[in-house]
């Protein structure tokens, strides 16, 4: 599968920037993912280190899940890997698969849209219980871009251990 990827517009509202540079970011993990098997999805660019490109599609369904469908839509979901709140079960790739966490963090991304989509503006504001606050939808779409491009850059590395490519 090859994942297409769509530059942000350079002039563009507010709402439809924050859109099109989440869904950038998006793309982009994916691109990073694009044509490896399920083993090269969980090998592990630094022997230390946890991390794996597997690992980083399934934290990112827990990354949508909680801000858009917890946080923003208030709904009382478990997190997708973990029923006790541990956010590191995620990263524990051991038996997962590239199928099952595609497909999870896919569903997350929909209803993540779906629920942007929904909202009357970017100052519509809900309640995070984590850091006990209100925040608004802005917030939460900044938050999400800010998130995708940190760990695009962990996803560059990762790739190039995996098989060399670079770039994009």
């Amino acid at each position: 599968m090859t994942t297409e990827r769509i530059g942000p517009p350079v002039i563009a509202g507010e709402r439809e920037m924050l859109r099109a540079f989440l869904d950038f970011h998006r793309a982009t993990l994916a691109m990073k993912c694009d044509g490896l098997s399920d083993e090269d999805l969980r090998r592990r660019a630094v022997p230390t280190s946890d991390l794996t490109l597997l690992g980083l599609v399934r934290h990112m369904a827990e990354v949508e899940r909680v801000w858009f469908r917890r946080t923003a839509a208030g709904e009382d979901l478990p997190l997708v890997w973990s029923d006790q709140g541990d956010f590191q079960v995620a990263f524990d790739v051991a038996a997962a698969t590239g199928k099952e966490a595609f497909g999870a963090w896919q569903a997350e991304v929909a209803h993540s849209r779906r629920i942007e989509r929904e909202a009357e503006s970017l100052d519509v504001t809900f309640h995070q219980p984590r850091w006990g606050e209100d925040v608004s939808l802005r917030l939460v779409m900044m938050h999400l871009v800010h998130e995708y491009a940190r760990h695009s850059g962990h996803a560059d590395l990762l790739r190039e251990a995996v098989d060399g490519t670079v770039g994009a």
